[in-house]
This record gives C-alpha cells, structure tokens and sequence, in this order.
C-alpha cells in the first residue's frame, strides 16, 4: 500500500464546463492535491476528464470513482484503462464498480444480476488483460475467448473496487489494490477499516459544502443522501454501519412515494455525520479527520451553494 499522504478532488468540477477547467486542474498540485479521482452518473462520462487532467497536471494520480463494471464490456474496460495508463503511466489506477440497478437497468437495459460475482470477475479479468496476456476464459458471470491488448500499458494501472460491505471490501482487499466508498464519516473509517484489513488502501468521496448557512448546506446534504441511501447497498451499508433505526422513517416514507416527507425525515445527525459544511478552515480541518481516523485518500467532491468562487473554494480546502 502506498504511504504517500493524500489529498484528493473530484472531477469534472461543479459548475464548469469540461474546457473551462484547465487552469484550476493544472495548478492542483502547487496546491497540495495529490490526487483527481471522476465521478460518472449521468453527466460527464468517467474516464475523458482524466485524459484531461492526466495532460493539463502532470503530477495527480489519476482514478476513476467508479467506471461501472455493466455498462462497459471487460475488453472496453481494458483498452480504456491501458489507454489512460499510457497517458499517465504509473500514476493511473483504474476504479470498477457495480453502480447502481437504476443506472445499469433503467438507463442502460442492461440486467443488474450477480454483483459480487461480476465485481470479482471484472477485477480478474482486467488484472490479466491489463499485463499484456492472452485472455481466454469462462468465469461465472462472463465468457472472454482469444482478447489481447493490442498496446498494453508499459505500467499496468492498479485497480481499485467499490465496496460497501464486508464481503466486498475484502473482494478489494483480495484482489484489487483499494477499496472505494463514500457517504461515510470519519467515526465510520474503523468498521470500513476492519472489514478491508491493514494493507488495503482506502479511498472515499467525501461531500463538502463550503458554506456557513447550516440550513443551506442540510437541505443540500438532505436532497443528495435521499437519492443515494434509497438505493438498496447503500441502505445496507448504513444498517452496518448502525443508522438504520435514524433512516427508517426516510425509507418508509420513500418506500410510500412520499418523496418529500423522505428528505425531510432524514435527521440533522445524518447529514452533519455525512456531509461536511462551515467555512473553509473548518471543512478542510473535517476532511484531515478522515485521514486521521485511517483513512489514507481522501477524495473532495465540492457541492457548491450558488454563487460559489469555485477557485477560491479548491484553494480554501487544500491540505494543511
């Protein structure tokens, strides 16, 4: 596991279109970032701000958080991933995970079947290819039969998967090189800790509204958990983690197509455990107590209130 100390941004930014991000991209690192991990849901895709960002700053390393394990076959993921780890070699690491059953069945008509199965396939699969072998394989969720990189990487990329859980954090743990998540807080770096083990690199997304309107931020942090803990893993997940008496009333109401009563069933302790709010000073001392509960990558997604000076912000939340 690599002991660098790391300080990570999402891309794309917030608020910006893809070409206008060039100069805040380029000067991350004289800022302290180490790190720019993509987020891909149903804007910009995963992997075309990387290439980006692996020309416009040298020194990031690069992930995607997460490119979806269904959407895109094993032999796309492959040539992607080589693809970026040319560009970037050595400072790429390649991100899969399952996403969610409205992404891959409503969006992509494509079954949401065997989760844990596809994951620990995809990895392998991906692990062989990305070396430059020969793949000809059955595994239990896919067939691949005679698929060679044409260029594969002089640096194969490591691999990270999302997990949530047990099981699949020590899928990652086993067989990927970290493990991904989010919608976490640091109290909750331990029991995520626990279920990955010593030697695993832990990398999560961590939600930071830079404003001091308390109000503003929970009706922010209230309307982005309702779209993410209704979905069934990370519902799950805050079982395990022990929230699930807190967001049992945001789920019946949910379950009830009461989706406003949802959102404001979610209690105040939920959103201030989740998302991080106050001025910069305080956001970026919030985000330093990941890494001091464990956590070694920390990844800043910036959910700016209107009127935001995003460079301002990116510069306000830059490591200590």
């Amino acid at each position: 596991m690599d002991s660098t100390p790391r300080w990570g941004i999402t891309l794309p930014l917030p608020g910006l279109a893809l070409a206008e991000q060039r100069d805040i991209v380029s000067g991350l690192a004289d800022l302290g970032y180490t790190d720019a991990w993509s987020a891909e849901l149903n804007g910009i895709d995963a992997f075309t701000p990387l290439v980006l960002a692996s020309q416009w700053a040298p020194r990031l390393r690069l992930g995607t958080a997460i490119a979806p394990i269904y959407t895109r076959g094993p032999g796309l993921l492959a040539m992607t991933a080589a693809t970026l780890a040319d560009l970037a070699p050595g400072r790429f690491m390649m991100g899969v995970g399952t996403s969610t059953p409205v992404v891959v069945q409503q969006w992509n008509a494509i079954p949401f079947e065997a989760p844990y199965a596809r994951s620990r396939d995809t990895l392998r699969f991906l692990r062989t290819a990305l070396a430059g072998e020969k793949v000809t394989a059955s595994y239990e969720t896919f067939t691949v039969s005679g698929f060679r990189l044409e260029r594969p990487p002089a640096v194969p990329p490591g691999l990270a998967l999302a997990a949530l859980r047990p099981r699949m954090l020590r899928l990652a743990a086993a067989d990927a090189d970290a493990a991904i998540t989010n919608w976490l807080s640091p109290a909750d770096v331990a029991a995520v800790r626990a279920a990955a083990g010593p030697d695993c690199e832990l990398v999560a997304r961590i939600f930071v509204c830079p404003t001091t309107d308390a109000g503003l931020a929970r009706l922010i942090g209230r309307r982005m958990l309702t779209a993410y803990l209704t979905v069934p893993a990370y519902a799950a997940f805050h079982d395990w983690l022990g929230r699930g008496e807190m967001l049992a009333p945001m789920q019946r109401l949910w379950s009830s197509g009461d989706r406003k009563g949802a959102t404001e069933a979610i209690p105040d302790q939920v959103v201030d455990d989740l998302v991080i709010y106050g001025d910069l000073a305080t956001c970026q001392d919030r985000v330093a107590q990941y890494q001091a509960a464990g956590l070694e990558t920390p990844v800043i997604a910036v959910v700016p209130p209107p009127g935001t000076d995003l460079a301002q912000v990116i510069r306000g939340l830059a490591p200590a």
